[in-house]
């Protein structure tokens, strides 16, 4: 079975593996986790929309704008 991609509705071969979920944020499972593996769930995508996923989540890393948010940063992990 060939994964898809999870991102909005493009229906390309999946063939990144992320921990990003589509709205660019870490999730976690909320499973007690032993390890990163279990930690999190992981995503799907093809290449170029992983890369603009990446490009998206550190371009708001490096923004001043507020970050009083709940989301994870992509660097805490």
């Amino acid at each position: 079975m060939v994964a898809v991609c999870n991102y909005d509705e493009c229906n390309r071969r999946g063939t990144v593996v992320s921990r990003l979920s589509p709205e660019g944020f870490l999730v976690s499972s909320g499973k007690k986790a032993y390890s990163f593996r279990e930690a999190y769930e992981r995503f799907h995508y093809c290449k170029e929309c992983h890369e603009m996923l990446m490009k998206e989540v550190w371009s708001r890393v490096r923004s001043s704008g507020d970050k009083d948010d709940d989301h994870v940063a992509p660097t805490a992990v």
